[in-house]
């Protein structure tokens, strides 16, 4: 499945993550760095599971959480309405 976000929203990176603005209805959320990580390497044509395996590579103390973790934060952009359909 490839992932993609709405037409109507925008990316904005920051020195801590990333800034999303639904441009419909003025929400934004901020995602921090590692958030940030796993959302461009889904952007860039990754799945949830090739996200978590290069997230537990760069940090092997937190293998235990990433995957749930990283589906937990594929989940909250779908839930907010800010992923393509």
């Amino acid at each position: 499945m490839t992932f993609a976000l709405a037409p109507h929203v925008t990316v904005t990176t920051t020195p801590h993550g990333l800034v999303l603005l639904d441009g419909r209805s003025g929400r934004y959320w901020m995602v921090n760095g590692t958030g940030a990580l796993v959302l461009r390497h889904l952007l860039d044509g990754g799945t949830p599971e090739t996200a978590a395996s290069d997230l537990t590579a760069r940090f092997p103390n937190a293998a235990g959480a990433v995957k749930s973790d990283v589906d937990a934060l594929v989940s909250a952009l779908r839930d907010a309405g800010v992923t393509a359909r």
